[in-house]
């Protein structure tokens, strides 16, 4: 492998160096995507001509760019797909500011596989003030794992934290009408 002096900072590079390690320079251009692997590029985006913020009101992006080859990320009020951040989000992965729902999110109430919460979290390892899953971290908390003030978990039953949670299940009931 042969050594290149970079053109920006004049320091000894790789041949292969895509950009300069010491001062970031670009060695190489990217070339741009045939029409061939376009094709196998698979992408979806669609956002609402209404803004709140400078954000669309809601902003889906699936899949990669057909132009660029990168994966696309929603960013809106509403946001939904594989990566999101917004006031309310659906993503894979995500940041919702008020409420994520998805695989690895984190928002005020979140629910996910990985659900860090602010105030609510449910899933199999979730956090918040209030806490449900499989490990929970909180104040209250109830997982068959947890740590917090109040915990209700398969080796600790605080009081407090059935009475809490009892109720917390009646109010939930009621917002359903059951």
């Amino acid at each position: 492998m042969a050594l290149i002096n970079c053109p920006e900072c004049r320091a000894s590079i790789s041949e292969k160096a895509v950009v300069c390690p010491k001062c970031g320079h670009p060695m190489k251009q990217i070339a741009p995507l045939t029409l061939a692997t376009r094709r196998f590029l698979w992408g979806f985006e669609w956002r609402t001509k209404t803004e709140m913020f400078g954000l669309p009101l809601i902003h889906i992006a699936i899949g990669r760019n057909k132009e660029t080859g990168r994966l696309m990320m929603a960013k809106g009020i509403i946001a939904i797909g594989q990566f999101g951040i917004g006031v309310i989000t659906i993503a894979q992965f995500g940041i919702g500011i008020l409420f994520g729902l998805g695989q690895f999110v984190g928002g005020i109430f979140a629910v996910g596989q990985l659900a860090l919460g602010g105030y609510f979290g449910l899933g199999q390892f979730a956090t918040g003030v209030t806490a449900i899953g499989q490990f929970a971290f909180g104040w209250y908390v109830r997982a068959q794992l947890g740590y917090g003030k109040y915990i209700w978990s398969t080796q600790v039953m605080d009081s407090q934290a059935v009475e809490f949670f009892y109720d917390l299940w009646q109010s939930a009931k009621s917002l359903v009408g059951k």
